[in-house]
Order: structure tokens, then sequence, then C-alpha cells
């Protein structure tokens, strides 16, 4: 049933992270197991699941642990701000939060530039490699 906590094998499943990943992630503190089962094995939220989601796409980004940390950070504040609570922001907190998560928006944007890049270059390499062994081929 959805929303069920999960264990480690379930979310690695997930996730397509192994579990040594999601055990380093939880060691530099990206990710906290929302729950324990009685045996006291971690047990995982689908909010668990969504934060490694954002963990496993920036870093073939590129992205280093202390920026996807950055990053992870002002989500959670943004998140958590409530109207009227005492976890409300103010406007200037809430200002720089917000182009915090704007700036990884744009770099992100700039890094799949650059790798569409780079993938026309492999396209156009493998092709000609293709085309070359096309002219020696035997009849």
């Amino acid at each position: 049933m959805a929303g069920e906590p999960m264990q480690i094998g379930e979310v690695a499943a997930r996730t397509e992270l192994s579990l040594r990943s999601i055990r380093q992630y939880e060691d530099c503190g990206l990710v906290v197991p929302s729950a324990s089962s009685p045996g006291g094995f971690p047990l995982y939220t689908d909010a668990d699941v969504d934060r490694l989601m954002v963990i496993r796409r920036m870093r073939p980004l590129g992205f280093t642990l202390d920026e996807t940390r950055d990053l992870l950070t002002a989500m959670d504040r943004l998140t958590a701000d409530r109207p009227g609570t005492p976890e409300e922001l103010s406007p200037e907190i809430r200002s720089t939060l917000l182009a915090r998560v704007h700036a990884y928006e744009r770099a992100t944007a700039n890094r799949i530039t650059t790798l569409r890049t780079q993938l026309t270059r492999a396209e156009e390499f493998a092709a000609s490699l293709r085309s070359r062994l096309g002219e020696h081929a035997t009849v």
C-alpha cells in the first residue's frame, strides 16, 4: 500500500540507488530515515524517497554533496514555511531561499545544455566511426 514505511531494499529499488549510496547519503546527513522498525531497522517514507530522487538527479549533473545539501536545506525551509506559525519565514528569508532554488534551476538548465552538446558530439563521433567501418566492410 502506498504511504507505508519502506525498508531500504524497497527504497533502493524505487530510486535505482544502491544500498551503499543510500547509506552514504544518510551518513552525510542528506537523508534521514523517518522511522524505524520494531527491530531497529530504518524505515523510509515517500517524502524520504522524494528527497533521494532529488539527490539522484543532481549527481549526474555534477552537483557536489555540499550543493545538494544547500538545495535540500532551502527546499526544506520553504516547505516548512507556514504563515502565522513559528515556522513562518520573513519575506527577506523567503526571497533569499527562492533565489537560491532559482539559481540551482538555472545551473541545472546550463548543465543540461552542456550535456546535450556533448551528446551531439558523441553521436557525431559514433556516426563517423560507423561510416569508416562501412567503407572497409568486405562485400
